[in-house]
């Protein structure tokens, strides 16, 4: 009898397993307030926007239109394209000079202490106050605005780089010391892999300084690029039409982002503090 009845209670958890393991209700989960907000926004933002003047805002409903209307003569392709291209350049050169000069300051004490002042100066220094010079020296087209993002964007990939070599576990270089492994291994097997996330962390700070800086330098030429739009349309108090460059901007930013944040979780799916 006595078995039986210490039996039953073990049942019923058992069969209350199932319900432990079911989706909270919709209202609880992170995407209902994320997503929520957002429309609300959209909604508070087309029911007052009507309130205010055209000359100086806009809603979404006739923002629509208007990106259809740029959609469909091909503007908005042409000119995205060209600020893609100004922003890929500079971020690839970004990544592919800040993250092995940000290993080797780590692993030098010299090379640290050589390039620490000038660094710390650059980063103090607002971009956008050369932005103006390196116009003058390289010219109004692409050159000039490659240059610019690559600033703008190399500095978090760079600290970023280095803090995660500067704090590898000491106990994995000796590992990897007793083993004879070279520089280039423990580059290849150590440090990069742990600096994998500080790295993730930099590239994501870079991809929205990368797009401030790409606009930036696009509004001093005024020649090309979603900048040229925004200055374009603004200039005549198309508000409609000068939305659309700035909410593709953000979508860009958000869909690079997420993007980046889908390449850690595979490659460093160590480096999530969700575990």
């Amino acid at each position: 009898m006595s078995v039986a009845n210490e039996a039953r209670p073990a049942a019923g958890m058992l069969q209350s397993a199932p319900a432990m393991l079911q989706k909270p209700p919709f209202w609880q989960r992170p995407a209902f307030y994320r997503y929520g907000f957002l429309a609300l926004i959209l909604v508070l933002w087309e029911l007052l926007g009507p309130l205010v003047n055209p000359i100086f805002f806009s809603y979404p409903s006739k923002i629509a239109l208007a990106a259809v209307r740029l959609t469909a003569s091909g503007e908005i392709f042409y000119y995205t394209w060209q600020s893609l291209q100004i922003l890929f350049y500079g971020l690839g050169f970004a990544i592919v000079v800040g993250i092995p000069l940000a290993v080797l300051m780590a692993r030098v004490r010299p090379i640290d202490w050589a390039l620490d002042l000038p660094i710390n100066a650059l980063y103090a220094t607002p971009m956008v106050a050369l932005v103006p010079i390196l116009v003058l020296w390289f010219g109004i087209y692409m050159k000039a605005k490659i240059i610019v993002v690559f600033l703008f964007a190399i500095f978090p990939i760079l600290i970023n780089t280095y803090q995660g070599v500067r704090e590898c576990d000491k106990n994995m270089l000796e590992v990897a010391r007793s083993f004879r492994s070279s520089e280039w291994q423990m580059w290849r097997d150590v440090l990069l892999p742990f600096a994998v996330p500080y790295i993730a962390a930099g590239v994501r700070l870079a991809i929205g300084r990368g797009l401030v800086g790409m606009v930036i330098a696009e509004f001093y030429t005024s020649i090309s690029g979603l900048g040229y739009m925004i200055t374009r349309y603004a200039h005549i108090f198309e508000m409609d039409k000068t939305f659309v460059p700035v909410i593709l901007l953000m979508v860009m930013g958000v869909s690079m982002t997420a993007a980046l944040k889908w390449v850690e979780r595979r490659v460093a799916p160590w480096g999530r503090a969700d575990g």
